[in-house]
């Protein structure tokens, strides 16, 4: 079977929107490939006319600052956000993510933007991405807009972007700012047969204040339908003292609010119910190690 029918590489955003265009909801974008081609190879979806591969547009595969502001392209590989030592200073947790996708063939090929758009509550750089609280970049008929990360997520699987009309672009981070008591961290747990699938993980940001916390924002998954901020948590989170009583408040305040189910590919709700307070112990924890030293190397990359 003839999975699609033309395939088109585009060097710019407005040439991948017209190819879609003309395609009339016929055709998908594809960076990685890495879960479209398998949903088309094993029937998930169906066939399509036409593939836009976007990783010839270049500001879709670039890492960079403005201002204050850090911008990661849709297109950049995972490889190639844990190379870059811009975003190990200053968003430690979204490298720390993206670390532990799959094997390095996959991390070579996959995206950012894939990750995102695939929009499943477990995805990891979704989860470091909505701890940060990005902004995604989407083109499509309508022109250029940024939209909250979270707005992207509508269920699991499901995304609020029309795959068949919008690119998304690149994501804008405001990044922790080391010296200033700001850092995030990222800690995963997954089954240990060597199967890359996420039993549970957990980004944090964290700023601080003298021996209290600031702010923080904490995201969890698969802890419901998409990508879970347990804001009560983390009001009640705000103005606390640094301490181990801390956390383990923290951990019955997340556990208010987390949706854990048991999976027969993952794990039981009961044994999430137990790692959500080990991943808040180890996450938190070296969060806030890092804001207050000032020092950020990314851990558990998945070399």
């Amino acid at each position: 079977m003839t999975l699609w029918d033309h395939y088109h590489l585009p060097t710019t955003v407005d040439e991948a929107l017209l190819h879609l265009a003309h395609y009339a909801g016929e055709a998908r974008v594809v960076a990685g490939g890495t879960d479209l081609l398998l949903d088309l190879q094993q029937g998930r979806k169906p066939p399509v006319a036409a593939l836009v591969d976007v990783t010839r547009i270049p500001e879709m595969s670039r890492i960079e600052t403005a201002g204050d502001d850090l911008y990661v392209g849709a297109a950049a590989t995972h490889t190639a956000i844990v190379a870059s030592t811009l975003l190990a200073e200053r968003a430690t947790c979204l490298v720390e993510a993206c670390g532990v996708i799959g094997g390095p063939q996959v991390r070579n090929v996959a995206t950012l933007g894939g990750n995102v758009a695939h929009a499943l509550p477990a995805g990891d750089g979704t989860l470091a991405l909505v701890a940060l609280d990005a902004e995604a970049e989407v083109a499509g008929p309508g022109g250029c807009a940024w939209k909250p990360i979270r707005g992207l997520f509508s269920g699991p699987g499901r995304s609020t972007l029309d795959h068949a009309r919008d690119v998304l672009v690149r994501f804008r981070i405001r990044g922790a700012g080391l010296g200033r008591g700001e850092a995030t961290a990222f800690k995963r747990i997954m089954r240990p047969q060597g199967v890359a699938l996420p039993i549970l993980a957990l980004a944090v940001w964290v700023a601080l204040e003298g021996d209290r916390v600031r702010d923080a924002r904490l995201a969890l998954g698969p802890a419901g339908p998409t990508p879970l901020r347990p804001e009560r948590a983390e009001a009640w989170l705000r103005g606390q003292p640094l301490e181990a009583a801390t956390a383990e408040k923290l951990v019955e305040r997340v556990w208010a609010e987390a949706r854990l189910r048991t999976s027969a590919h993952r794990a039981t709700a009961d044994y999430r119910h137990e790692m959500v307070a080990v991943l808040v112990r180890r996450a938190l924890g070296l969060a806030v190690q890092r804001a207050r030293t000032g020092e950020a190397v990314p851990e558990g990359l998945g070399f």
